[in-house]
């Protein structure tokens, strides 16, 4: 890409408003970060989407120099039962910030995103519940297709934005095969720079996202990358990356973070546990992040209980360290050939039980 290349499988820090939340940027990117993610929902309505070009774009803004990609704003918009109305044009809906009331429609969003200058364009869509009825989800699905449309002519007419960037179709239909397949079919008559698998990850279950992701990426094309939205877990990750995804974003590193809990490669820990009151030892003494290998557990769980802020600093700089070291290992696993054995002992030890 233009701001530089993205090496998967890749996970994306989440900026939600300009902000991956207790980092600097330049630590992000230190800890191998190729690219994070902003959200057109939150920054459309603060700080707008006009403004922020007027301020040279989102990269500029938050100094961050390398490739961003930005969610259409579909997801939160559709979580905002009581606040919005949706119908075939897009989604009329209140800010939860002051209640001024707003329209987002697909070409709304692209528009957003181009102001934002985005990297990886995601097109807009609606992200039913999976336990919905099946005609329910159908209808969905449907609709997002029809938006998808409307998203990829909105994307192209702004040519030189277009030119720059990526646009992304999402693949919905929730735990359905059958409509996972249509969704992947009219998507790709559309035609998209990448595919990603949505409507997973809210509130189904492991057993039951891995279920469709035995089947969803390989309705959607080999050559293109393959995108997890709201995903997850490190053992989700693996899980995912055995099943043929690329790409991942989440909160629950940074969101994790701030409540001390801390990803590790023996499972995650809870330094507001007692047990951490007099433990001498780092959260990692052989990484090359400082907050796990310099602080010892001790000194994180006084910081975390005292509600410290950099307690929530350095557990987050922790947690984010933790994740790119697993899309390296998993990287390096693949280009030699082992990663069936790499998971395998991945699980072992996170999960700490057999394979």
């Amino acid at each position: 890409m233009r701001r530089g290349d993205i090496q998967t499988p890749a996970f994306m820090p989440v900026g939600t408003a300009a902000t991956v939340k207790a980092m600097k940027p330049e630590a992000v990117r230190a800890l191998g970060a190729d690219i994070i993610l902003g959200n057109t929902y939150h920054l459309m309505l603060r700080p707008g989407a006009e403004r922020m070009a007027r301020l040279g774009g989102l990269h500029t803004f938050m100094n961050w120099p390398r490739p961003i990609l930005t969610d259409s704003g579909g997801y939160q918009v559709m979580s905002l039962s009581d606040l919005r109305k949706l119908n075939e044009q897009g989604v009329e809906f209140r800010s939860h910030i002051d209640g001024s009331k707003h329209m987002l429609s697909p070409e709304r969003s692209m528009e957003i995103q181009r102001l934002l200058g985005s990297d990886i364009v995601m097109a807009f869509d609606e992200c039913p519940r999976a336990d919905r009825p099946r005609d329910e989800i159908a209808a969905s699905m449907e609709l997002s297709m029809r938006w998808a449309s409307r998203s990829r002519a909105g994307f192209d007419a702004g040519q030189e934005h277009a030119a720059a960037a990526a646009l992304f179709g999402i693949q919905q239909g929730a735990l359905d095969e059958d409509l996972r397949r249509i969704s992947a079919d009219k998507l790709i008559d559309i035609g998209f720079d990448g595919y990603a698998v949505g409507g997973l990850a809210v509130g189904e279950g492991q057993e039951a996202m891995f279920g469709v992701l035995d089947f969803a990426p390989e309705q959607l094309p080999a050559n293109a990358p393959r995108y997890l939205m709201g995903v997850g877990k490190p053992d989700d990750l693996v899980g995912a990356v055995e099943r043929g995804i690329d790409m991942f974003d989440c909160v629950l590193p940074t969101r994790s973070g701030r409540n001390g809990q801390a990803f590790t490669w023996n499972g995650p820990i809870n330094l507001r546990n007692a047990r951490f009151a007099e433990d001498k030892e780092p959260l990692d003494p052989a990484s090359d992040c400082s907050a796990s290998r310099d602080y010892s557990k001790a000194y994180l769980h006084h910081l975390v209980k005292a509600n410290e802020m950099l307690g929530a600093m350095l557990v987050t700089e922790h947690n984010l360290a933790f994740y790119q070291a697993l899309m390296r290992a998993m990287r390096d696993a693949i280009e030699h050939g082992r990663f069936a054995a790499f998971a395998a002992d991945f699980r072992r030890n996170y999960l700490g039980k057999p394979d």
